[in-house]
């Protein structure tokens, strides 16, 4: 969380001395810290290789190669933090809230997942945007009425390129923004594997499991 606020807050700032210095020290740590962690694995490159991971190690770089890139790819780190497996797995296991209304949540992370990770691509490709977009909080503007289709007009893409890009975002929002509703006027269930038949999805309160009968013990903190 602290590398994702430093390259927002960094987006505001020219890249001088400082921001440089600052971005190469944290891609240093960060890449010690990739290294460690996929050293520990029975198949270090196999897991180093997957799509997020992958994705964490363009961040990476482009902190290490901050005089060139100027924080080109850094917003790929909101994918690996918004998409651990561990993160979910702690939280679905410490907080009964979490488990109570997962699907809500995972897609009202993955919603602001995107609108992180555009607004990052909006940025580094302002030149294809007409002009208007000077720091992040331009670019998230854009992003967000492009998002929501309401198009107020001052920002307005003027290659191919940058108009392709906002008929992503609309799309893409949009389907985000459908998977958020359901899950929320979805009647909520929790997540526990049916030892039985493997029935992933039961209510709260559920003793057995609806489809096969067998008796499922849903952790409940008794509230």
């Amino acid at each position: 969380m602290l590398s994702l606020a430093w390259i927002v807050a960094a987006s505001f700032r020219p890249s001088d001395a400082v921001v440089i210095a600052v971005d190469m020290a944290l891609g240093a740590v960060l890449l010690a810290e990739f290294a460690a962690r996929h050293a520990i694995r029975d198949h270090p490159f196999r897991s180093a290789t997957r799509v997020m991971e992958l994705a964490d190690l363009l961040a990476i770089l482009s902190l290490l190669l901050s005089p060139l890139t100027q924080h080109a790819l850094g917003f790929l780190r909101a994918l690996r933090l918004f998409h651990s497996a561990r993160l979910a797995m702690s939280l679905r296991e410490d907080w009964e809230g979490f488990r109570r209304n997962e699907d809500a949540v995972v897609a009202a992370v993955q919603l602001l997942v995107f609108v992180f990770v555009m607004t990052g691509a909006v940025f580094e490709l302002r030149a294809l945007m007409g002009g208007g977009i000077a720091n992040y909080g331009d670019a998230l503007y854009f992003t967000v009425t492009a998002l929501t289709t309401t198009g107020f007009g001052d920002i307005t893409p003027k290659e191919t390129s940058g108009r392709l890009l906002a008929v992503f975002i609309m799309l893409a929002g949009v389907t985000l923004f459908l998977r958020l509703a359901s899950a929320l006027f979805r009647p909520s269930k929790v997540v526990f594997p049916c030892p039985g038949c493997g029935l992933r999805r039961h209510e709260a309160d559920a003793v057995h499991c609806k489809a096969c009968g067998t008796l499922v013990n849903i952790p409940d903190e008794g509230t």
